[in-house]
């Protein structure tokens, strides 16, 4: 059995009865269907937001609970990978754009934007990542000119989750001449200007929709700059603790489903007269994998502790990321090998499971990048920078 999960008290174990019901009765069964199409369907968001699970965070004012412990987010994204998909992203709406509304909109910009972000009517998404940038934000070409009283934004981006479906884009735009000088902007899917490019294929995540979206010549009121123009890099650098720390979240929830799935092929499975979970290596193998689950969801839970008292500092989420990620491959890697021939079948989940785990270590930053981070926090930086 897993490690008990003492960081959790007894109503966020409510919380998760409340939201594996729903999910089981209502969801579970549109799995099929949101893989096919290429997206959750918008309905899939209402949903949520009359439930209350968009933005928990949210004042009441706007909606929401007022619910600050990122615990209930945590019980959300895991039941949420163990009974639909870990393409049904809720939790970049929530989680990863969200913050930026909560942190640096002003009050009359909250007005606006947050009623519908929590009743699920708009869908957020944030565009960062450009063609030619990849994780070098500092190098984004997307520009937005001060023309007096708008912003003029000329520019592409690529690789945007809910790109498809999405109404609000968090968007990353050149300020200034600067490297590096960069505003965070409120746009809108009805924007003159605004247009959606490619519906992406991807190898994993199919029932998540990510898509290019282009900016010509759209008008940006100034009354949609998020904070001060210049300083868009600082502040996605403190979003980034929180966006990393979900990320891995929902990298070790995907690899405790993944492993649940395993354990029970195994016990069914036979061969040369014999379940294969009682071979050694399998045994192992298993043995091994599960005392690292427990080990890394009893820092990952301390992490998310850290982050409800804004102490996560960039290089344990960094860290964080890095395992999670590295260690929800090692674990579907083993399970699809565990589950034969009928792991490379579209029919078993664990083939869905192995292709959708592969992204967790690009997104959110590159483990590669991971590491940089992390050496450069041990002073190892790089002396030529």
């Amino acid at each position: 059995m897993p490690f008990p999960r003492v960081h959790l008290e007894e109503e966020h174990e409510m919380f998760r009865d409340q939201v594996r019901r729903y999910l089981r009765d209502n969801m579970a069964g549109k799995v099929a269907k949101w893989r096919e199409q290429g997206h959750v369907d918008k309905e899939d968001f209402l949903a949520f937001g009359r439930e209350g699970w968009l933005c928990l965070w949210a004042d009441e004012a706007y909606g929401g609970l007022g619910i600050r412990d990122i615990r209930y987010d945590q019980v959300l994204q895991e039941e949420t990978v163990r009974w639909t998909d870990s393409g049904f992203f809720h939790n970049a709406h929530s989680m990863l754009v969200g913050p930026y509304l909560d942190r640096f909109a002003n009050d009359e910009q909250k007005s606006r934007f947050l009623p519908g972000a929590v009743s699920g009517e708009t869908v957020m998404a944030i565009a960062m990542t450009e063609p030619d940038t990849g994780s070098d934000l500092a190098a984004i070409r997307t520009k937005a000119e001060d023309q007096g009283d708008h912003y003029l934004m000329n520019g592409s981006k690529t690789y945007i989750s809910n790109g498809i479906i999405g109404d609000l884009f968090v968007v990353a735009a050149k300020t200034g001449e600067k490297r590096g000088e960069i505003g965070l902007f409120v746009v809108t899917s009805d924007m003159e200007g605004f247009s959606r490019g490619r519906h992406l294929k991807k190898m994993g995540l199919q029932a998540q929709d990510t898509a290019e979206i282009r900016f010509d010549n759209v008008r940006v009121p100034k009354e949609n700059l998020l904070g001060e123009a210049g300083m868009g890099f600082a502040y996605m650098a403190e979003c980034l603790a929180v966006e990393r720390t979900m990320s891995a979240i929902g990298s070790l929830a995907h690899a405790q489903v993944a492993f649940d799935i395993t354990l029970d092929f195994i016990k069914e499975r036979t061969a040369f007269g014999q379940p294969v979970g009682t071979f050694q290596n399998t045994r192992f193998v298993m043995a091994d994998l599960r005392a690292r689950l427990d080990a890394t969801q009893a820092w990952l839970d301390q992490c998310v502790m850290l982050a409800n008292a804004e102490k996560l500092t960039p290089e344990d989420a960094a860290a964080l990321k890095l395992v999670t990620s590295e260690l929800q491959g090692e674990v579907v890697d083993a399970g699809l090998q565990f589950h034969g021939g009928a792991g490379y079948m579209d029919e078993y989940e664990i083939s869905h499971m192995f292709r959708d785990a592969r992204i967790a270590r690009i997104y959110a930053g590159t483990s590669e990048i991971m590491k940089e981070i992390i050496g450069r926090g041990l002073g190892l930086g790089d002396p030529r920078r």
